[in-house]
């Protein structure tokens, strides 16, 4: 299993930034204007944000005594580090868990779950809504940590803050009525009561990503607690900080503090441990180290839940409203730099509007500024990792010299940091390029033109990923039909991925080699537990009673079944 370049995904939904009080992790400083004449072009090329004066560094967000408070917790007898993209400095000392450590770690929990199951749900619940408002009321601290350890714009670290503030919502206001006991009627009506419980699996061991480290370590946990598990977590060692962060406030909610066991280390030392002792297995990441995930869980006979990678579409019809379009692909293929599983990579525009799409796309994406202040301004940051910016690299590279286009960027920016490559569009993509079908992970889209639209749902699916797609078309109806048409386990009409992501009712994953499983809605918790069913016999038995012989008794129960079939008794 890898550690850091596992693939994870995105989200936005609903809540505002608020302002944030002074904070124990950033001591408060003026952000400053991050916009204006802070903004230089660079060289003809994407214009850069420049840090205003007096702008919080990563000295200042991660003091040594702030990095002791918040891995304290950490199982782990050795030492690692992780770092920021932005300048490669070291962030923090961290500990590095041995298998032994995990060991530790899964017996701590076990102890605790026990006892945590025994808590009503329903208190259980009101920690997530405390949760939900903490976050919120200290937000500037979690963007500062997302930022450094991302290498993210402040914006789209605000993503997290507001997907992990909707998820604890949910669920806090939620889980009761997804545990709750359900009667469902028995194999004979009144004779026997059945009643469907939900008992949590125990121990859920997770293995989180390094590309949204709160949203997709807390975010994915907060169900898995509020059904009486316990978690052992193995977040990204890059970007550990961050959720250790969000364990200090699950604990200050209410959270009992064993609940949640944080394990960090290299990904092919820790994860099979973490595989080897679970009760069941959360894993976002690339699909190769998901399927050697799978494989141990099913080794073991443990369910698992697996969110992969993506070659996400997104089509543009030819009644689109263009501007509206062009601002939406910005969001969708640049967002995090489009280190995201639901970020869009394949963009099909009907020819019909083509030279008009691609003119608006351009314009806009040559006009994003790149920063790498812990402030509001920039449009995109850093890519997380010498790896990620390789692959970008190679891929726009290597279909440039095989005949495709640069519409836009297509170029590394180590003037503004170490990572950074401009947004790029290309044209002209075709197999065998390496960036016609595999996952880039970084802020590249290869443009396509098609003539209707049984073409481009042939051209769309032609992919063995299926976890995101985006619809642009003023018809509602019609965008919805071809919607329906796409193999992907989201589908959004006139937005890219924050419509179907944030929408927390309803289930979210992949199909195919994009995963197993859901998050969010009813199945995003019901996957943390155990369907038991009670069954209460009544009044006489399932078999010969009240002096019935054996031909008797099978003809009471065929004129029976008959009667059920005729009320239509399901």
């Amino acid at each position: 299993m890898t550690d850091s370049q596992d693939t994870g995904t995105a989200s936005a939904t609903d809540e505002a930034p608020q302002d944030a009080p002074a904070s124990p992790v950033a001591p408060q400083a003026p952000a400053g204007d991050a916009s204006g004449p802070a903004a230089a072009q660079g060289a003809g090329g994407n214009p850069v944000v420049r840090a205003a004066p007096g702008t919080r560094t990563a000295a200042d967000v991660v003091p040594p005594e702030v990095a002791a408070r918040l891995t304290r917790c950490v199982v782990g007898s050795g030492s690692t580090a992780n770092h920021t993209p932005f300048t490669g400095e070291k962030l923090a000392d961290l500990p590095e868990s041995t298998p032994e450590d995990v060991a530790t770690a899964f017996e701590r929990a076990r102890a605790a779950q026990e006892r945590w199951a025994k808590v009503p749900v329903r208190q259980r619940a009101a920690v997530l809504l405390r949760f939900h408002d903490l976050v919120l009321r200290r937000q500037a601290e979690v963007l500062d940590l997302i930022q450094l350890e991302t290498g993210k714009a402040r914006l789209h670290a605000h993503e997290e803050v507001q997907a992990v503030a909707v998820a604890a919502r949910h669920y806090g206001r939620k889980a009761p009525a997804y545990l709750r006991p359900k009667g469902h009627t028995g194999v004979v009506p009144t004779l026997t009561k059945v009643t469907e419980l939900r008992q949590p699996r125990g121990v859920v061991g997770q293995i989180a990503p390094w590309n949204y480290p709160f949203e997709l370590t807390v975010g994915d946990a907060l169900p898995a607690f509020v059904a009486g598990n316990a978690v052992v977590m193995k977040p990204d060692t890059e970007t550990a900080l961050t959720a250790l962060w969000a364990r200090e406030q699950l604990i200050e909610a209410g959270l009992p503090e064993d609940v949640w066991q944080v394990v960090i280390g290299e990904g092919p030392v820790v994860g099979p441990e973490v595989v080897k002792h679970a009760d069941y297995v959360s894993f976002t990441g690339s699909t190769r180290t998901g399927r050697e995930v799978a494989q141990g869980a099913a080794a073991r006979l443990v369910g698992v839940s697996l969110e992969l990678g993506g070659k996400n579409a997104m089509v543009v019809l030819h009644d689109a409203d263009l501007d509206k379009a062009a601002a939406g692909a910005v969001r969708g293929c640049f967002s995090s730099a489009g280190q995201l599983c639901i970020s869009i990579e394949r963009l099909y525009v009907h020819e019909s509007i083509a030279d008009a799409f691609v003119e608006r796309f351009a314009a806009r994406t040559k006009a994003m500024r790149l920063g790498n202040a812990l402030a509001y301004g920039a449009d995109m940051g850093s890519l997380v990792g010498a790896r990620q910016l390789e692959t970008v690299t190679r891929h726009v590279e290597e279909a440039v010299a095989k005949g495709a286009r640069v519409v836009a960027g297509g170029r590394p920016r180590p003037d503004v940091g170490p990572l950074f490559y401009e947004p790029t569009i290309l044209e002209g993509v075709e197999a065998p390029m390496a960036v016609c079908g595999e996952e880039t992970f970084g802020p590249v889209v290869a443009i396509y033109r098609f003539r209707d639209e049984d073409e481009v749902v042939t051209r769309a699916n032609a992919t063995p990923y299926g976890l995101n797609s985006s619809v642009w078309t003023k018809d509602g109806r019609r965008g919805r039909a071809l919607a329906a048409r796409l193999r992907t386990g989201t589908v959004n009409v006139n937005e890219a991925y924050a419509a179907g992501y944030g929408s927390v009712q309803s289930p979210m994953g992949g199909m195919g080699d994009s995963g197993l499983g859901r998050r969010h809605g009813s199945e995003g918790i019901l996957k943390y537990t155990e369907a038991q069913t009670v069954a209460q016999q009544r009044l006489m038995p399932l078999g010969p009673a009240f002096g019935m012989d054996d031909e008797k008794y099978a003809a009471f129960m065929t004129r029976s079944l008959r009667v059920m079939k005729a009320f239509r008794l399901r």
